[in-house]
């Protein structure tokens, strides 16, 4: 009885770490309480299993999907494939999904869902069974569609699992002309759009950058402003740690660190994230690397070494009251969803760190998602319109400035001056912008009010008050 009850504890925890962020930045706002009780909840849970065939048997697969908001049209988010995947954490992750859209202005309502497999287990055939059985399921009640649920790749799915997703919702629905906007995260050439599979990680590395060049918060916490010289230190060699780690150092900061389930890697003197990466892909270990000056193979040691800023991109609950005093990093930029526990986290800040929370540092996932979604709707590529008019008007332009000066510029030049932005320098920009207004946003709610005391509160009191309006300005029908 008694470890029933500590593994349903184990497995119940994380939605409610939602609602006690919630809860605690719900104070600073002045809505009534029925109000946040409808922003809090979970709108709709399903909850379904469906069988596939398995060599001469049968086995019975668990699955969900959670739409927590419908303050905005269609609500969004990923597909978690993963055997450790339960009902509370895909509704904790539904709702992250709705505050995390709010933060950085994409109009979604949240959603998450969750398929109870590890994906090593199965044979590509028999993915492609469970994902389309999963996609026919969500459309049989209503769970799927461009303006009513668009699901993305998550922990242990792909731009595969999208393709497979849109062309099981395009065959069931055929004729329909926005199909393809009924999942984002697809590849290229199958209406995707560039700079999507990086977006998160790019993120990461925006969200980073503009916490560190506030001069006035690092002097509180002994560092330089910018990121040059910095060191960094990231659990997490997926799609999001390898490409937060890899900008970041396109930034100028210093990988020193490099974390996954098999083990961590640690250099003083920088990592190279690329040749770390080939050499796991080569021997399914980053343990081994010759550029490594230290080895752990317990990961969670790799955490625990010299660095000034932690970015965890891997699976929640990895930060906790157990390992939190042994972090050396005074910023943790969370990549991941739920990496550090409420507990942890006040001791982090009690200590004088500073956290950058998860529902706006990876949020350039949704962000480029949305503009994915806005191509589909739309049915032409970013920049295929008004590229060559832009390239000739520049054209015209440097060819008056010749003229006037008298100074003919290097065919180099010309071509950097002259060239329109394609759709990855369009996408990249976009992220860009939505990166750097909504952090000064969050910080300046942090600022107004020494009581809100966390980054996170102050991300989720600017959530709250923007959802609040919406859900206030539809009215209640009937």
């Amino acid at each position: 009885m008694a470890t029933n009850i500590l593994v349903a504890d184990q497995e119940t925890h994380f939605f409610g770490d939602v609602c006690k962020n919630f809860d605690h930045a719900a104070q600073f706002t002045k809505h009534d309480a029925g109000l946040l009780d409808q922003i809090k909840s979970c709108n709709s849970v399903y909850r379904f299993r469906f069988p596939i065939r398995r060599g001469n048997g049968f086995e019975v697969i668990d699955a969900w999907r959670v739409e927590h908001s419908h303050h905005q049209s269609p609500t969004k988010g990923g597909i978690r494939y993963s055997e450790m995947v339960n009902e509370d954490e895909v509704m904790a992750l539904a709702a992250l999904m709705t505050y995390k859209c709010a933060i950085v202005n994409v109009p979604f309502g949240g959603a998450k869902g969750g398929i109870k497999i590890n994906p090593k287990n199965y044979t590509v055939s028999e993915l492609e069974n469970i994902t389309r059985r999963y996609t026919v399921e969500l459309i049989k009640k209503n769970f799927i569609g461009p303006s009513i649920d668009v699901p993305a790749p998550d922990y242990g799915s792909g731009e595969r699992e999208m393709s497979w997703i849109a062309d099981t919702y395009a065959t069931m629905n055929p004729g329909q002309l926005d199909a393809m906007g009924a999942v984002t995260g697809k590849p290229i050439a199958l209406h995707g759009i560039a700079g999507r599979r990086e977006a998160t990680g790019r993120g990461v590395a925006i969200a980073t950058r503009e916490c560190v060049s506030v001069g006035e918060d690092m002097q509180k916490i002994g560092l330089l402003p910018g990121l040059s010289g910095k060191r960094v230190i990231v659990q997490g060699l997926g799609n999001v740690g390898y490409y937060s780690a890899k900008f970041l150092a396109e930034l100028g900061a210093i990988i020193v660190g490099l974390c996954e389930f098999e083990g961590a890697i640690y250099n003083e003197n920088g990592l190279d994230v690329e040749a770390v990466f080939q050499h796991r892909k080569a021997t399914g270990s980053v343990l081994g690397y010759a550029g490594a000056a230290q080895e752990f193979t317990n990961t969670m040691e790799g955490l625990e070494q010299p660095c000034d800023i932690l970015v965890p991109a891997a699976l929640e609950n990895q930060i906790t009251v157990d390992n939190i005093r042994n972090i050396q990093a005074k910023i943790i930029v969370e990549g991941a969803n739920g990496p550090t526990s409420p507990e942890a986290e006040a001791i982090f800040y009690a200590n004088g760190g500073i956290i950058v929370p998860d529902m706006y540092a990876n949020a350039g996932g949704v962000t480029v998602s949305y503009f994915e979604w806005l191509k589909n709707l739309s049915h032409v590529a970013f920049g295929r319109m008004n590229r060559r008019f832009e390239e000739n008007s520049n054209l015209n332009l440097v060819n008056m400035v010749e003229g006037i000066t008298g100074v003919a510029l290097t065919p180099m030049q010309r071509s950097t001056i002259i060239k329109g932005a394609s759709e990855l320098e369009l996408v990249n920009s976009g992220l860009e912008d939505t990166m750097i207004r909504s952090y000064h946003e969050i910080r300046e709610i942090y600022k107004s009010n020494p009581d809100i005391g966390t980054l996170r509160n102050a991300a989720m009191v600017g959530a709250i008050n923007k959802i609040a309006v919406s859900y206030q300005n539809l009215g209640i029908w009937p």
